[in-house]
């Protein structure tokens, strides 16, 4: 059985064992990363054999850890990424090569378009009717979108949605509101198969999905970094954000919105962001929270998406495509019975 992890802002990390009676047999580590002493790598291999396969990354990552000599120094990779690359051997999760990609990138629609796009494209990949796709959003109207499981009224000053143009629309993943500007951010999803993120914890899974992101931020001189759930951010601030939806069908949509430009007034204005919130932040203000591209890079919003493009493309072969026109037929459909109701915007009041 073989397995691989790469670590978010780290380096690979492979495994290869077998099954004997119930227990790893024969394991051996590998990886880019970089480990002192150098026989430390025996003991580790050492500590995972002979573990249950039912062993949970924890219990994987203890055994290693406990069989580490004093002073032994991990550079690009943890024990628990060694857990985790020993649980996806253990399920035969395939990796991103794998699989056919495509990148699609078409023109404007409206923000609930999107929205239904997301629904429409996550269900085809999990049913096989789409390839695993990376999907950059383009849309012709300002637009608040909130997670699916927020407030509407405690979110959304709707004077100061109303004032400044903004649309209120909601989406079907979790996690806080989207202040979605035209020309000011930069957006995109992924619609994948289930067994991609197979051997994961549900959180781990975001900085996987996401680590290609890092990798082309890192390439315009950008110090990005993932920081647990789900934000993208730099030294100076978040970039992002991410969230994701699970189909019962084995689609697995994962979205981010990376700030390129913002108004700090505007942003105070359409969104009511609570004290609370802020606190844990370490700030009192909203738009000192944020670190956009534009001010980091100076670059226009299309070369940062063209840099995305061409890193997911390096990484993985994707080649370019386009939405159907049946699968636009089908968003449209899905937005007049969901996306643009009353019901589904106030489905949390």
């Amino acid at each position: 059985m073989h397995g691989e992890y790469k670590v978010p802002g780290g380096k690979l990390v492979v495994v290869d064992l077998e099954e004997r009676d119930g227990r790893i047999a024969d394991f051996r580590l590998a990886g880019d990363f970089f480990l002192e002493p150098d026989d430390a790598l025996l003991d580790i291999d050492a500590a995972v054999n002979g573990l249950p396969i039912e062993a949970d990354v924890a219990t994987i990552a203890a055994a290693v850890r406990g069989a580490l000599p004093e002073g032994a120094q991990l550079l690009g990779f943890t024990p628990e990424a060694v857990g985790t690359a020993v649980r996806r051997a253990l399920v035969t999760a395939p990796g991103w090569r794998d699989f056919d990609w495509e990148i699609v990138h078409d023109a404007p629609v409206s923000p609930r378009m999107n929205l239904a796009l997301d629904e429409v494209l996550t269900a085809r990949v999990g049913d096989g009717r789409r390839r695993p796709t990376l999907r950059i959003w383009e849309w012709d109207e300002n637009a608040v979108v909130i997670g699916s499981f927020q407030s509407l009224r405690n979110e959304v000053d709707p004077d100061g949605a109303a004032k400044h143009g903004y649309d209120v629309v909601r989406r079907i993943s979790g996690g806080g509101a989207m202040l979605m500007g035209a020309n000011s951010i930069v957006t995109y999803s992924l619609y994948v198969p289930a067994s991609l993120v197979q051997g994961l914890t549900f959180a781990d899974s975001y900085a996987f999905l996401d680590d290609w992101v890092l990798q082309a931020l890192r390439a315009l001189g950008i110090d990005a970094t993932y920081q647990p759930l789900n934000d993208i951010a730099s030294p100076q601030g978040k970039i992002g954000g991410a969230a994701q939806k699970r189909l019962a069908n084995g689609g697995v949509l994962h979205h981010a919105t990376l700030s390129y430009d913002m108004d700090g007034e505007v942003m105070t204005e359409v969104l009511r962001i609570g004290r609370e919130k802020l606190s844990d932040k370490g700030t009192t203000s909203a738009a000192k929270r944020v670190d956009p591209l534009r001010r980091q890079t100076g670059l226009p919003r299309e070369a940062i998406i063209a840099k995305l493009e061409e890193t997911f493309t390096n990484l993985y072969g994707a080649v370019p495509g386009h939405i159907t026109p049946d699968e636009y037929a089908e968003a449209e459909a899905l937005v007049d019975s969901k996306f643009s109701t009353d019901a589904w915007l106030r489905r949390v009041p």
